[in-house]
C-alpha cells in the first residue's frame, strides 16, 4: 500500500500526468453510466427519426444529427464503453500472449526460445495495422473478431519485451538459489522472474491502450470492425465521411473522441513509463 502511494504521489506532480488519468477516470465513469446520462440512449440501436436527419448543434443535439437522425452526443458516449472495453480486452489478451511466451522463450532458451522469436519475427516483419486488416478480412467483420484480430498482431511486442527482461533475471542470484534447491521451473518463473517484469509490461500495456483503440477505429472506419448500428467511434467516422464538409459534424465529433482518449491514454502512459522506470527519475 506504502509503494501504491509513493507512485500515486509521483504521477500526481506532474500535473500533465495527473490531467490525464483524471481525464481516463471521467471516460471510465461515461462507459459505466452510460445509457443513464446519454439524452437518447435508444440511439445506439436501430433506431431512426428521419424528421431529425443532419440537424446542426443545437440546445436539444449538442452534437447534432447524422443521417438516421439519431443524436450525436449519445451515440459518442455509449461509444465510450465499446471503445475501452476493446482497449482493455486486446491488451490484455496480447500481454498474456506475449507474456507467456516471452517467459518460455526467455528462461528455457534453445529450441523453445528459437522458434519463439523465429515466429515474433515473421509477425514484426509486417506493419502492425496492415496485418490486423489481413487477419480481420479473413476472419470477417464484427467486433470480436477485431479484437481478436489485434490481439494477434500485438502480442509480439510483449513476448520481445518480456523475453529480454527474463535473460537479464535468470542468472540472478535469487533465481539460481531457487534453482539449486530445486524449485520447479513454474515457481521459479512465476514467484522470482515475472514480478520483476511487470513493471515494464505495466508501462507498455499504458502505452499500448491508446494505440489499439486507434487501430480498432481504424478497422471500424474500414468496416472490418463494429457493424451497424453499433455507437462505435470509427464506424460513426466512416458513415459520416459521405456528408462531409457540409454535415461536418457527423464524423467531426467521433473524431475528436478518439483523437482526445488516444492523447489521455498516451499521457499516461508516459506518466508511468517515468514513475516506474528508474532511468528518467530525476
Amino acid at each position: 500500500m506504502t509503494g501504491f502511494r509513493r507512485i500515486a504521489r509521483r504521477i500526481l506532480k506532474n500535473k500533465l500526468s495527473a490531467l490525464s488519468f483524471l481525464g481516463i477516470l471521467f471516460l471510465v465513469v461515461v462507459a459505466l453510466a452510460g445509457p443513464r446520462i446519454a439524452p437518447h440512449p435508444e440511439d445506439a440501436t436501430g433506431v431512426a427519426r428521419l424528421s431529425d436527419r443532419l440537424k446542426p448543434p443545437s440546445a436539444e443535439f449538442p452534437f447534432g444529427t447524422d443521417e438516421m437522425g439519431r443524436d450525436i452526443l449519445s451515440r459518442a458516449i455509449l461509444g465510450v464503453r465499446i471503445s475501452l472495453a476493446t482497449s482493455v480486452i486486446v491488451v490484455v489478451l496480447a500481454a498474456g500472449i506475449g507474456t507467456t511466451a516471452g517467459l518460455i522463450a526467455g528462461y528455457f532458451g534453445g529450441w523453445a526460445d528459437e522458434i519463439i522469436m523465429r515466429v515474433t519475427d515473421a509477425f514484426l516483419s509486417i506493419p502492425s495495422l496492415v496485418l490486423a486488416l489481413a487477419v480481420g478480412a479473413s476472419m470477417g467483420p464484427g467486433l470480436l473478431n477485431a479484437q481478436m484480430a489485434i490481439a494477434l498482431v500485438w502480442w509480439p511486442w510483449y513476448a520481445r519485451l518480456v523475453r529480454a527482461q527474463v535473460l537479464g533475471l535468470r542468472n540472478r542470484d535469487y533465481v539460481e538459489a531457487a534453482n539449486a534447491v530445486g524449485a520447479l521451473p513454474i515457481r521459479v518463473i512465476t514467484r522470482h522472474i515475472l514480478p520483476n517484469c511487470m513493471a515494464s509490461i505495466m508501462v507498455q500495456a499504458s502505452l499500448d491502450m491508446g494505440y489499439v483503440l486507434l487501430t480498432a477505429a481504424s478497422l471500424g472506419f474500414l468496416g472490418l470492425g463494429a457493424q451497424p448500428p453499433t455507437a462505435e467511434w470509427g464506424l460513426m467516422v466512416s458513415s459520416g465521411r459521405q456528408f462531409f464538409p457540409r454535415w461536418w459534424w457527423v464524423s467531426t465529433y467521433p473524431g475528436l473522441a478518439i483523437f482526445v482518449t488516444v492523447l489521455l491514454f498516451n499521457l499516461a502512459g508516459d506518466g508511468i513509463r517515468d514513475v516506474l522506470d528508474p532511468r528518467l527519475r530525476k
